[in-house]
C-alpha cells in the first residue's frame, strides 16, 4: 500500500525549534523545502500541511501544531478526512536508541515510550501498522535526564549529523514510495554520518 501521508512530530512554538524532540518536524520541513512547498496552517487538521509530488507520488505533509503528546489529534483528523489506512502513513520522530547521524525506517510496532507515537496509535483505531522514520538523537545516559535532553538543542556537531541523516532519509524515500521498503531500509540503514 503506497505511502500517502508524511507526518513530522515535534512541539509547537519557537522555544522548541531546533530541539532534538523536533527532528521529525525538521524532516517534513526539509522535504517540503526541497519540493518548493510552503506548509500552511490548517485548523481542521490541527497542524501545518502541504502537498508535494515526489517520484511521481502525490504526498500530503503534516506537522501537528498540538504538543507532542497530543499528536494523534492531528494525525487522526487527517487520516479520517482523506480515508487513509494506517499503512499509508509514515511518521517521522526522534529516537533516543539511535545515535545522531543515523536513521531507520520501521514498519509497525509499539510506541517504545515515545509520547507522540503513544497518542497516534489509539487515534488510528489502535492500529500500529503505520510506517516510522526513526531519526537518531542519541541518549543522555540516564532516564532522569531524558526530558531535558530531548527538549534541548543538540551540539553543533550532532545537529550536523542529524541534518545529514534527514538528507539520507529523503534520498531513500523514493524507494519507500515505490513500495520497496526493504531496499529503502538497506540504503538508509547503511548511512552513518561521520
Amino acid at each position: 500500500m503506497p505511502v500517502k501521508l508524511l507526518v513530522g512530530l515535534g512541539n509547537p512554538g519557537s522555544q522548541y525549534r531546533g530541539t532534538r524532540h523536533n527532528v521529525g518536524a525538521d524532516f517534513v520541513e526539509e522535504l517540503a523545502h526541497k519540493h518548493g512547498c510552503t506548509l500552511q496552517p490548517e485548523s481542521r487538521f490541527f497542524g501545518m500541511t502541504g502537498r508535494i509530488t515526489a517520484s511521481g507520488h502525490d504526498l500530503r505533509l503534516l506537522i501537528p501544531t498540538t504538543f507532542m503528546n497530543l499528536s494523534g489529534k492531528a494525525v487522526g483528523a487527517m487520516a479520517g478526512f482523506f480515508k487513509l489506512a494506517p499503512e499509508e502513513i509514515l511518521v517521522a520522530h526522534d529516537e533516543l536508541d539511535i545515535p545522531p547521524g543515523n536513521a531507520r525506517f520501521k514498519s509497525g510496532g509499539g510506541h517504545g515510550g515515545h509520547n507522540g507515537l503513544r497518542d497516534i496509535i489509539p487515534a488510528l483505531g489502535n492500529n500500529r501498522d503505520f510506517l516510522r522514520l526513526r531519526i537518531g538523537i542519541g541518549h543522555p545516559g540516564s532516564a532522569a535526564q531524558v526530558t531535558g535532553y530531548v527538549l534541548g538543542a543538540p551540539s553543533t556537531a550532532d545537529r550536523a549529523r542529524m541534518d545529514a541523516s534527514i538528507d539520507a532519509a529523503i534520498a531513500a524515500l523514493p524507494l519507500l514510495l515505490e513500495g520497496k521498503l526493504t531496499r529503502a531500509m538497506t540504503q538508509l540503514h547503511s548511512f552513518h554520518a561521520p
